[in-house]
């Protein structure tokens, strides 16, 4: 019997951590049913690597964007920088973006900004935003809201380990919760029960990969077969049978990332 389908839909496969074993990494990942992946681009100067790692595998798809926490290193991503990469067909998402106080307060401004024009982009190409959220929860509900009011957009807040209040402004914005390794920690039971007072048609499963990996592999190198440990978690959640989880979690996906569907 296959394996459900599920979908790993925040990935880092340009990392350096892939380079000997891609196609080993990328095969495992669809052995253990994970038919499609969107690797996350963090620094715009990266796009040309992680373009070809999603035209080399048809399973694979990209988003772009300049990580929060690089803000302050980076040139400033411009609205036009992000409109322009959405021509290609397999770029399918806006970010990440977002805000992180945890380990760079210093930058909250240009993190901000940065955030801002993000949006802007997200709105217009019709793509969804992928937010990074870290020790800024009043702020994120702050600007995600604000600029909701200004013209819709959709968005996921991915990785979410944030706390109730902005997973609910979140929901009520109509944006997605997507769940991570993080879930499937043994200490993490508040995190589980946002996730359970959510609706199920508004979660992703992802894993951040090479971060974060769920148990057993708790500590070594996350990867996008693993999924399939968080979606199991995330069934258990929700009181459901893996397959129907792993199908909502498609469904959802491919409603949200309308691009990869």
């Amino acid at each position: 019997m296959s394996a459900p389908i599920l979908v790993d839909s925040h990935c880092h496969l340009d990392f350096p951590d892939f380079d000997d074993e891609r196609d080993a990494v990328i095969a495992r990942a669809h052995d253990a049913g994970v038919t499609r992946m969107v690797t996350i681009c963090t620094k715009l100067r990266n796009v040309p690597a992680v373009q070809a790692i999603a035209e080399n595998y048809e399973s694979v798809y990209y988003a772009a964007g300049t990580h929060p926490m690089s803000v302050a290193d980076e040139p400033m991503a411009s609205y036009d920088d992000l409109m322009a990469l959405t021509t290609h067909p397999k770029m399918v998402g806006i970010g990440e973006s977002g805000l992180d106080y945890h380990y760079t307060s210093d930058s909250a401004a240009v993190q901000q900004d940065s955030l801002r024009t993000h949006i802007a982009a997200a709105r217009d190409s019709k793509l969804p935003l992928i937010i990074h959220a870290r020790s800024a929860d009043e702020d994120m509900a702050k600007i995600l809201t604000d600029e909701f009011r200004n013209g819709a957009y959709s968005c996921v807040m991915h990785c979410f380990s944030s706390g109730a209040a902005l997973a609910q402004t979140a929901l009520d914005l109509g944006f997605y919760l997507s769940m991570s390794g993080i879930t499937a920690f043994p200490k993490s039971q508040e995190l589980r029960d946002i996730f359970a007072a959510a609706p199920v048609d508004r979660i992703l499963v992802e894993t951040d990969s090479p971060y974060l990996a769920p148990p057993p592999h708790r500590g070594k190198r996350n990867e996008p077969a693993y999924t399939a440990h968080t979606a199991r978690k995330g069934a258990e959640v929700f009181g459901m049978d893996f397959a129907d989880f792993a199908a909502q979690t498609t469904a959802n996906f491919d409603r949200l990332f309308w691009k990869a569907a």
